[in-house]
């Protein structure tokens, strides 16, 4: 099933101002954790991850749920475990959101620290449970981009990384350009991976590389189809945790000159099509 995904890395882009109103004064302590309530002890982790899943009208309820279980079964494969314990803090936490259009996400499992197979299970459990909420509304990916920077700033947890995880099925149709989302949460310290679903949009995983993804070690794997959202969905797990350690420190600010690069050469690397900016 690999080679049915495809990774592509990428340079940092450049960065728009900030224009959140709603995020200003959250956004002044961006880098500090919330206070931790009298007593508790605020928990390390090696990346916050917010989990965003497209619930919009071309997502019927089968690949709905062939995205859950794709999801579902990622968190419980002893790689991930593997993965998770290899990290300096070997804790992550993860939450997962719906979204469809611009003003419609909602946050379907809450913020988890998962360190063993027990943690593990017991999120992947929570995901297969969390039921379906949204059923259409268009496809507003810099709607779901501003959500879960939101999740991020309100996560209870010391985070080394924080990183957005965009799964979904067709390109940003409405809201605010995409652009513009992804750059202000690449300015915050936030970097955002992309698992587009080229299923109805064949070359949707190059829009994602265009449009989607931002920061240091950004990547995208596309899934060909629903089908194989569960690969795609393991591989991408098991690089995020991966690149959790090289970029703890988020503080970096990127020049606008700062550009894409043109042209990649390809190789073949664990049976994977992978795309790596030419110097």
């Amino acid at each position: 099933m690999l080679d049915a995904m495809r990774m592509r890395w990428l340079r940092p882009t450049g960065l728009c101002a900030l224009a959140l109103a709603i995020a200003t004064a959250a956004l002044a302590q961006q880098h500090s954790a919330p206070p931790s309530p009298p007593g508790q002890e605020t928990v390390d982790v090696a990346i916050a991850l917010v989990l965003a899943v497209d619930a919009s009208g071309s997502v019927d309820n089968r690949r709905f749920e062939l995205q859950k279980r794709g999801y579902a079964a990622a968190f419980r494969n002893p790689q991930v475990i593997a993965s998770i314990r290899s990290l300096m803090t070997q804790s992550i936490a993860v939450t997962m959101m719906q979204w469809t259009g611009p003003r419609l996400h909602v946050q379907v499992v809450d913020w988890t620290v998962i360190k063993d197979e027990p943690t593990a299970d017991a999120f992947a459990t929570a995901v297969e449970a969390a039921p379906r909420q949204l059923f259409g509304g268009g496809t507003s990916i810099s709607g779901a981009i501003d959500y879960s920077r939101l999740l991020l700033l309100q996560n209870p947890f010391r985070a080394a990384r924080r990183v957005i995880d965009v799964s979904g099925d067709g390109s940003n149709n409405s809201g605010r350009a995409v652009t513009r989302a992804r750059d202000e949460a690449v300015q915050d310290g936030i970097g955002i991976n992309g698992l587009p679903i080229v299923a109805l949009e064949p070359d949707l995983d190059r829009y994602y590389y265009d449009n989607v993804i931002g920061g240091p070690g950004a990547f995208v794997i596309a899934a060909e189809s629903y089908d194989t959202f569960a690969d795609a969905i393991l591989k991408k797990l098991i690089t995020e945790i991966a690149a959790a350690e090289p970029f703890t420190i988020m503080s970096q600010r990127l020049a606008a000159s700062q550009t894409r690069p043109s042209s990649w050469p390809r190789f073949e690397a664990a049976g994977i099509r992978r795309l790596v900016p030419s110097q």
